[in-house]
């Protein structure tokens, strides 16, 4: 059963096609709404119409008559609930409304027409409270939370930021601004819920992020021994971190399922998901950077103000980064959040790095521009020996390779005067980028049949990471074995738990449990003499022992993001005509699927740059971009040159395969590159994003 590395075509190191792309591709692949199990019938929800208030009426008469309604949930006559950590799950339990597109009813039918028909049937009456959805920095109710999201301090001090930053004869202070943004995955959240009242038992296939968390909270909601719920998630069509918690649409199936005894389909709308699966809440920034006349940096002040909703609190750690980036004896970091009545937001990509290192990065260049120094240079000589927040060593951090080794790459060296081409502005950019290493417990499961072939299987959640292809390299590799002898399952609460995908920890989490399970089947099978039994030899590994120790190195990913952009003076389009970037993200186990996350990281930095922005109505409580018409992603047209390229880094203080997560540090820099672009062709300074051509033409004069 042993195979030389040449012969293990699929080992780690190698780009291995996605082990699921001809499923995909041929449409085979199921998704959560696709499933469709006898006599199966479909749900659609009601929104409040209102931003704040109290339902006071469900006429459901109408509804009811609609051709193929079965049932009408309302506060009424829903299910009851459990407790829940997350309040946005105990959706119909009261007549409260705490925000505009928050669900007060929910239609099931024999068809989703007929379903969506009768859910626009249902009549709600209200009775309106005041309602408040503007942030700003002086608002009366802004407080300073204990934690923050990752659960970092709120408020970190380190020497006094005020007087260094006084003191210092070269200031950069600046405010910036981060709209409040939206995940928009492909696939819109949906599940199909089937209760079994002959087995006792609930099966519930969900877009999920993990469905190991989705089956506990469901098993909490609805009273329900945990062995009794089964939630799969086999292939999900992309997160960005709004599925990485159960949300409301699969509390909802689960309902309808019981109230109706039948499996029950819900996919939400996709001008339904702004209200109901979270938001990167809008975030202002300022900025504070001291220096001496030299380019070092004295003092380091990020304030950050953001919103949450009434319902439960999230705060963007939008100051964090500061914390991890540049020496400075005087360092200041604080938030301060409004609960307004709003959705309540959560994860998107990078939370708290993406927005915060837009402003950080806009700052050093800002102070690049002040000192008459180089912006490469200028973050070189803040390097610092240690994590400037807490004093621990860098368990390796190789951010200046990575700034050398794009600018090199980049002809950043040529770097001069802006260019004209006609109505165009042609100028350069870079930022630095940097994403914490997070490892949550895991287990999985490794066994070897008597034929030779192997199973091994962890409840890992493949999002269109390429997860499932990185795994099956690990386990190969571990039990040094031909990889096309190695099968690999995962997706099912039922299998050995694996954490959440999310925090770019998927890699590393569920991989160090199968690197453990598969290396101790090896050495099993290095003892074991004759024959194998019938039922194979089986190791089962959990980690959390080792995941819970707490390391005594700052861990990160480090990144620099160059870009060159365009400026069309006549209507005001930005266009990036290059992008590059260097990271230094640990082993790179998979090089195809590792670039395809970083150019994809660079691509959604693009978006937020130029077009991505959600805007709270703040007469009607709600967001005004919806759906893909209004809310604009970055479509092939707008993607130039991207490079991806990676620092050959080795950090024995991570996990057994060297690596650390690379999902989300692609987006961190790549917005602050290409407003510093943006500032250099044009010589003017947009410092709220998107850069878009209403605010180009008036920058530009």
């Amino acid at each position: 059963m042993k195979s030389s590395l040449a012969h293990r075509v699929g080992a780690v190191g190698w780009s291995a096609q996605r082990r699921e792309g001809r499923e995909k591709v041929t449409g085979t692949a199921r998704y959560a709404a696709e499933f469709a199990p006898p006599n199966r019938a479909y749900a659609w929800p009601v929104p409040a119409t209102v931003a704040r208030g109290r339902v006071t009426a469900v006429d459901t008469a109408e509804a009811l008559s609609v051709p193929g309604c079965l049932a009408v949930l309302t506060p009424g006559n829903a299910p009851r609930l459990g407790p829940a950590d997350d309040p946005t799950l105990r959706v119909l339990q009261d007549h409260g409304v705490p925000h505009r597109g928050w669900y007060v009813a929910l239609a099931v039918a024999e068809t989703l027409e007929a379903a969506r028909a009768a859910a626009a049937a249902v009549r709600v009456g209200y009775a309106t409270d005041p309602h408040d959805t503007v942030l700003h920095t002086g608002h009366a109710r802004a407080y300073t939370p204990e934690k923050v999201n990752g659960g970092y301090p709120g408020h970190r001090e380190r020497g006094d930021a005020g007087a260094a930053f006084e003191a210092a004869p070269v200031r950069v202070d600046r405010t910036y601004a981060v709209p409040a943004l939206h995940n928009h995955p492909m696939e819109p959240h949906a599940a199909t819920a089937h209760w079994d009242a002959e087995a006792d038992a609930l099966t519930v296939h969900d877009s999920s992020q993990g469905s190991g968390l989705v089956r506990t909270t469901l098993a909490t909601l609805f009273r329900l021994p945990p062995d009794r719920v089964t939630v799969i998630s086999e292939h999900v069509g992309g997160g960005f971190g709004c599925k990485g918690t159960p949300r409301p649409h699969v509390v909802l199936a689960v309902m309808a399922s019981l109230h109706t005894g039948r499996p029950v389909t819900l996919s939400l709308p996709r001008r339904q998901l702004a209200a109901v699966v979270g938001h990167r809440p809008p975030t202002l920034h300022r900025v504070r950077l001291g220096a001496r006349t030299d380019g070092t940096l004295t003092a380091v002040a990020h304030e950050v103000t953001t919103h949450t909703s009434r319902v439960r609190e999230f705060v963007e750690q939008a100051a964090v980064p500061a914390r991890v980036m540049y020496a400075a004896p005087g360092l200041l970091t604080t938030h301060r959040v409004v609960a307004l009545d709003v959705p309540t937001p959560s994860w998107m990509r990078a939370p708290g790095e993406a927005p915060g290192m837009y402003a950080l990065e806009s700052a050093m260049d800002e102070l690049a521009e002040a000192l008459g120094l180089d912006p490469v240079e200028l973050r070189i000589r803040n390097e610092p020996p240690a994590e400037p927040d807490s004093g621990r060593p860098f368990s390796s951090r190789h951010l200046v390779e990575c700034l050398r080794d794009g600018a090199a790459r980049f002809g950043w060296a040529e770097r001069r005067t802006p260019l004209r081409d006609g109505p165009l502005l042609i100028g350069t950019g870079v930022a630095a980028s940097t994403y914490p290493v997070w490892i949550a417990p895991s287990s999985a499961r490794a066994l070897v049949r008597p034929d030779g072939t192997y199973l091994v299987q962890v409840n890992a959640t493949d999002i269109g990471t390429g997860a499932r292809t990185v795994l099956w390299q690990i386990a190969a590799d571990a039990l040094r074995a031909p990889a096309n002898r190695v099968e690999l399952e995962i997706g099912n609460s039922g299998l050995p738990a694996g954490s959440v995908a999310g925090g770019s920890a998927g890699t590393a989490s569920w991989g160090w449990a199968v690197h453990n399970a598969c290396t101790d089947l090896a050495a099993l099978l290095e003892r074991h003499q004759g024959p194998l039994p019938e039922g194979g030899l089986t190791v089962t590994a959990d980690t959390t022992a080792s995941a819970r120790q707490r390391s005594p190195y700052s861990r990160h990913a480090f990144g620099a993001q160059f870009a060159e952009v365009q400026v069309d003076t006549v209507t005001g389009e930005v266009r990036v005509r290059r992008l590059l970037g260097v990271f230094a993200a640990g082993r790179i186990l998979n090089p195809l699927t590792a670039r395809s996350q970083l150019v994809g990281g660079m691509v959604m930095g693009l978006g937020m740059a130029l077009t991505e922005h959600s805007a709270v109505d703040s007469a009607f409580g709600d967001f005004t971009e919806g759906d893909l018409a209004s809310y604009h992603v970055p479509v092939h047209a707008d993607v130039p040159d991207i490079e991806a390229h990676w620092i050959d880094e080795h950090d024995k203080h991570l996990n057994p395969m060297g690596s650390k997560g690379i999902g989300e540090i692609g987006i961190v820099g790549t917005a602050a590159a290409v407003g510093n672009a943006f500032h250099h062709a044009t010589g003017r300074r947009i410092r709220e994003l998107p850069l878009s051509p209403d605010r180009v033409l008036a920058a530009l004069g």
